[in-house]
């Protein structure tokens, strides 16, 4: 089993990291770890889950998010990413909305690291895969370094070995989900703090990254990095990942590169009757801040939901770029 290499790495966003999106993002990358959206353990258990694990192979290396709270539920449900071929498994203890929350599960979690603790080594005596843990630096009044260490040393003890830590708390009452990824402070030296303490323990930091020159800057004092919404609205961030995080050779391609080479991609899944704004939602944010930028977003905006359009509407939308 090869082992995964977290040193940047994409994070699981809801209706955004889907499996299209994670194609074109690849496109960009090669070593990048990119996460799935959250597919919860009951979904698993008692949907379709051959539909909610869909991937392309070229996505790889790609870990699976699971969102719950029952052992052997988890354990289940981590079974069948592991059989559909994902490298990983993480546990949501991160996730602050009422919908997660009334599952019992996401950040609310981080009030029971026993549970946890459970749930991981559920996951782990049933898959070979790694298991690994994201979660905040606290929640509500439950936002001291000493109930983090505490949090972190019961679960490292039941073998997770892996802990990706947003260094922002969660308020599980008075914020939306989107408040909450912005308005509690972030707090990078409580990361690194865990690091310190924990120096076996593989540290990634989440939480306001923006740039590459900052996630170097970062990188110094942990194992990896995880860019959420900047990767997703600003994509082509990712073209210097491999150059500068990985010491690959490749220089980055322009933006007309990494879009022609999604093209073929967008085709096979129109023919297998996908909607193309399900696709073109994705590449809005890759010529942010570049001329006819905005006429390109308009034109894949205004054009991608009609019914039975084609590639052409890409194509077009390239036109004001080029």
């Amino acid at each position: 089993m090869t082992e995964l290499n977290r040193r940047f790495c994409v994070a699981p966003m809801m209706d955004w990291t889907d499996r299209h999106d994670r194609v074109f993002l690849r496109l960009l990358s090669s070593h990048a770890l990119l996460y799935t959206e959250m597919v919860t353990s009951a979904a698993l258990q008692h949907g379709d889950a051959s539909y909610l694990l869909q991937y392309n192979p070229s996505e790889h290396p790609v870990a699976l998010q699971l969102g719950g709270s029952d052992p052997q539920q988890l354990a289940f449900a981590a079974d069948l990413g592991a059989q559909a071929g994902y490298d990983e498994v993480n546990l949501n203890v991160g996730c602050p909305s009422d919908r997660v929350q009334s599952g019992a599960f996401g950040a609310c979690l981080m009030a029971e690291p026993e549970l946890v603790a459970s749930c991981v080594s559920a996951m782990q005596q049933r898959i070979a895969i790694p298991v690994t843990v994201k979660c905040r630096i606290g929640i509500d009044d439950l936002d001291s370094e000493q109930h983090l260490m505490g949090f972190i040393e019961t679960v490292a003890n039941a073998g997770c070995q892996t802990f990706i830590i947003h260094a922002r708390k969660a308020h599980l009452q008075g914020l939306s989900p989107k408040e909450n990824r912005e308005i509690p402070p972030l707090n990078y030296s409580r990361v690194f703090a865990v690091k310190q303490r924990f120096p076996d323990l593989e540290i990634i930091i989440n939480g306001g990254i923006t740039t590459l020159a900052q996630s170097q800057e970062l990188l110094k004092e942990v194992d990896g990095v995880m860019l959420g919404r900047e990767a997703y609205q600003n994509p082509y961030v990712l073209a210097d990942v491999d150059r500068l995080l990985f010491s690959a050779q490749e220089q980055a391609s322009s933006r007309q590169h990494y879009l022609q080479a999604y093209l073929p991609y967008v085709e096979s899944e129109l023919a297998k009757g996908t909607p193309l704004n399900h696709m073109t939602r994705h590449v809005l944010g890759l010529f942010k801040g570049q001329k006819g930028g905005r006429q390109y977003r308009r034109h894949l905006s205004e054009n991608s939901h009609r019914p039975n359009v084609g590639i052409e509407v890409l194509q077009d939308a390239m036109a004001y770029v080029s």
